[in-house]
């Protein structure tokens, strides 16, 4: 069985202090950032479509979530999105403070909740459109309502720990961004930015660090594939830069061009591959890529191949599909772009081949015409 996903690309955000608090217990609010860094958090938030924070970041913080510069603003309405982005919160309660600044400045709003929660919000009067995700609060639900009914291709979260945390545990930040301010706070009663659990496996690569008057801008992004058929962040970075491989075949008129990358369950990458690889007319990518690795890899059964097309069910050119290759080197998860046309071949579907023998099989469509690019050229 395939599963296709489409979720915003996530980004998180936060200010923690050396010791990686987000505030002390005192009945002010800690100023963790500078003048400078806020300006930098306008701008990201007017490059977004929505903001989310969580209903305990309402209580403490009483936030706005604003674009203050008017001049970002009108850069927004000129590409024809609205003044402010979306604002979103979560509660699983529906227990909310219909008197906080959020409800009642910037644009449209949107309260996520359990089916409970939604008789309680609802009650409250409150200018927002209350969701119900079902008996519990479901992140991969929410995201998907984001995208698919609120035109969500962007969202930056602001907090809380409880929600950065989620996020980060299953999978579904696709950034990290992170202000280092030079304080301690000491304090265990104090909130901190990431509690206590099991997180994907793997480091985050470091893309950015930047200073900013007193603070330093730290930028990470996850590495880690996903969990069976559940798609995490990482997945949607590797499967484009299996998009991108694809680019690099020497173009053929009696065959796709296809990239493919194989990555460890620890977010390493093991090796790449794409068509007519290294001269080789006839070789596909899976198999390129595999051929680079030791068949007694002890991280292969536990590895991810990306490709920009469903591996091959059949093919004319060597006895064995790439379905078949990806099977035999015990490699247990596949995420594609683009389930495979009859173009050169009928009854393409490696993807039931696949799950056949017990492999999960994710599809994440928004990539499809980005694996399509390269092959353009079949259809003239």
């Amino acid at each position: 069985m395939s599963y296709p996903y489409l979720y915003p690309y996530v980004l998180l955000s936060a200010a923690v202090s050396l010791d990686g608090y987000l505030d002390d217990t005192s009945p002010e609010r800690l100023l963790l950032s500078s003048p400078a860094d806020f300006d930098r958090v306008d701008e990201v938030r007017a490059g977004v479509d929505a903001i989310l924070v969580g209903a305990g970041t309402i209580r403490a913080d009483n936030p706005r979530l604003l674009v203050n510069s008017p001049e970002r603003r009108t850069v927004r309405v000129a590409a024809g999105k609205a003044e402010y982005p979306l604002k979103v919160t979560v509660s699983g309660s529906g227990d909310l403070d219909p008197a906080a600044k959020f409800w009642h400045t910037g644009g449209e709003k949107v309260v996520y909740t359990t089916e409970k929660g939604a008789v309680r919000a609802r009650s409250l009067g409150l200018a927002a459109d209350v969701v119900p995700l079902g008996p519990e609060l479901d992140w991969r639900r929410l995201l998907e309502h984001l995208h698919a009914e609120r035109g969500v291709r962007r969202l930056m979260v602001e907090g809380g720990g409880t929600i950065h945390t989620q996020l980060l545990q299953q999978g579904l930040a696709d950034e990290l961004q992170l202000v280092l301010a030079p304080l301690l706070v000491g304090d265990p009663d104090a909130p901190r930015l990431f509690g206590p659990g099991g997180y994907q496996g793997g480091r985050l690569r470091l893309t950015e660090t930047r200073r900013i008057e007193d603070v330093v801008l730290m930028r990470y992004e996850p590495t880690a594939p996903g969990a069976g058929p559940l798609p995490s962040a990482a997945d949607r970075r590797w499967l484009a830069l299996a998009c991108d491989l694809a680019a690099e075949c020497p173009p053929s008129r009696t065959a796709f061009s296809v990239g493919a990358v194989i990555v460890a369950a620890d977010g390493t990458e093991l090796a790449r591959g794409h068509s007519r690889e290294a001269g080789d007319p006839v070789v596909h990518a899976e198999e390129a890529a595999l051929a680079k690795l030791d068949p007694a890899d002890p991280r292969l059964p536990g590895a991810t191949v990306y490709s920009s097309l469903e591996p091959c069910a059949h093919r004319s050119s060597r006895p064995t599909p790439c379905a078949r290759l990806i099977l035999d080197a015990g490699v247990r998860r596949v995420v594609t772009a683009w389930r495979e046309p009859n173009t050169f071949v009928t009854e393409a579907d490696g993807t039931g081949l696949l799950a056949a023998e017990g492999v999960d099989v994710v599809v994440l469509p928004e990539y499809e015409e980005r694996a399509q690019v390269a092959n353009l050229h079949l259809s003239g």
